[in-house]
């Protein structure tokens, strides 16, 4: 694992267990965190574009009765002051909510989101929304309403997408923890390009309310943290069933494992889930993790996975379905409006048969069987989340998808087959840097249901990567 260097604008930022700790003593107000918080997005930011809104006033108000409540001697719920910031893609009751596209740059939002009534009931405060490609299309960060999101660690390239806005934000210290939503990666990669965290959690672990169909079965809530600590407390108080998500999971403890320990877990090794072109440095930071688990008492065995480019195909194709289902009567009244890929994506989906669709259920079959196969051996894979380093900030999916000179998949992400097989939580935690300096990251997948031990497995990651700095 390649140290970890600081640049200009990245910034870890206080911890969600620093600002809640400090404000439960005393020694500091949830109004002077917030005054911090937003003063450091408006220094930052302008060269960034992580946010298309900020409430500062609606902020200070609410870390004020913050403050109130902790100077009664009341409880002010486990995470009063935390700033959170939330994606464009969600509503917010009152609030401009435009999804990236020009169709709906003057919509405003009727309801909040369960997750986020949940994390305000826990005294957390949304300072503000994210940026986010038009629809949530794609694994890069721009739209022709608020703009190009950039990196943190070096404006040139992307934070990835569609949470990009999210994981520039984290990455930059703008905040301890921010919303995503995950339909192919959409966590996980800006998670992987900024050099953050980022959790994918089982299917209906967090409710999901924004969603036309209450049906669909590849959509996620989750968090981008600073710390797999952090990504927990965001689960923490947000999971939970709720009657509007008929997929909601009933509550189920998760622990945290702070010491992060590996030793006696069983753990299977893909360098390219079979099919994927890697590059060499994402490779050697994948294989240092691995070395480092096996000096600590973990088994890490190279595992061969026969899936190959149709698994790619049909993750593009379920995605273009949802979008010309959900989107795609836009086609025919705001078409000079719609972003050119979202147009593709579109008449992608719209020109898809029934049958060819409902057989992309066979291909998700393949997946789950020989990962429930896999499992009843190991407790967890381990896997990169993306195959390269960030590319550049004007690249879009379109430069992505084909197979190289040898039959391998030339794509920015391996994270959306795990959405085809929706029940497995998978989590994003950085490895390392490239030679060019920028992030790479490590993707470990559980059994369904099973945070648990994926979130330890990644803290045990964070704890090395903690080692190797200081020394």
């Amino acid at each position: 694992m390649n140290n970890r260097t600081p640049l200009a604008g990245v910034s870890a930022g206080p911890s969600v267990r620093e600002i809640t700790a400090t404000l439960r003593s005393g020694s500091t107000s949830a109004v002077a965190v917030m005054e911090t918080t937003l003063d450091r997005i408006r220094k930052v930011d302008s060269s960034l574009t992580a946010f298309t809104e900020i409430y500062p006033e609606e902020a200070l108000e609410a870390a004020a009765r913050v403050d109130r409540t902790i100077a009664s001697g009341e409880q002010p719920g486990a995470l009063a002051g935390v700033p959170v910031a939330v994606k464009d893609l969600s509503p917010l009751d009152g609030k401009r909510t435009t999804m990236g596209s020009l169709v709906y740059r003057d919509h405003v939002g009727s309801f909040d989101p369960i997750y986020v009534q949940r994390l305000r009931q826990a005294g957390a405060i949304v300072v503000g929304k994210t940026n986010t490609p038009e629809f949530a299309h794609a694994g890069f960060c721009s739209n022709r309403v608020f703009g190009t999101t950039r990196n943190p660690w070096n404006r040139e390239y992307t934070p990835g997408g569609s949470s990009g806005g999210a994981g520039a934000a984290v990455a930059a210290g703008l905040v301890p923890f921010a919303e995503g939503s995950d339909m192919g990666g959409s966590i996980r990669i800006p998670a992987a390009y900024c050099g953050v965290v980022g959790l994918k959690p089982s299917l209906g672990r967090i409710p999901m309310d924004i969603l036309p169909s209450a049906f669909d079965t590849i959509s996620h809530f989750g968090p981008l943290a600073g710390s797999v600590e952090d990504v927990w407390h965001f689960l923490a108080a947000t999971m939970g069933p709720d009657e509007v998500d008929p997929f909601s999971l009933p509550v189920q403890p998760i622990s945290f494992d702070a010491a992060g320990d590996v030793a006696g877990l069983r753990i299977a090794l893909s360098r390219d889930l079979g099919f994927y072109a890697v590059d060499d440095d994402v490779t050697a930071n994948l294989e240092s993790v691995a070395a480092i688990f096996r000096e600590r008492g973990a088994s890490v065995d190279p595992v061969r996975l026969a899936w190959d480019h149709d698994v790619f195909e049909a993750t593009n194709d379920n995605w273009a379905v949802f979008l010309a289902a959900f989107h795609g009567h836009l086609l025919d009244t705001h078409h000079d409006l719609l972003d050119p890929e979202s147009v593709d994506l579109m008449e992608q989906g719209r020109a898809m048969d029934a049958v060819s669709y409902k057989r992309i259920e066979l291909i998700r079959t393949r997946l789950w069987r020989d990962l429930t196969s896999l499992f009843t051996h190991y407790d967890a894979l381990l896997c990169p989340t993306v195959p390269c380093t960030p590319p550049l900030a004007s690249s879009t999916d379109r430069e992505f998808g084909y197979r190289d000179s040898q039959g391998r998949t030339v794509a920015a992400e391996m994270t959306a087959p795990f959405n085809l097989v929706p029940h497995s939580p998978a989590l994003s935690v950085p490895s390392g840097f490239g030679v060019n300096g920028l992030p790479t990251a490590v993707q470990i997948v559980g059994r369904r249901f099973d945070e648990a031990t994926v979130l330890r497995i990644g803290r045990a990651i964070e704890l090395m990567d903690r080692m190797n700095a200081r020394a």
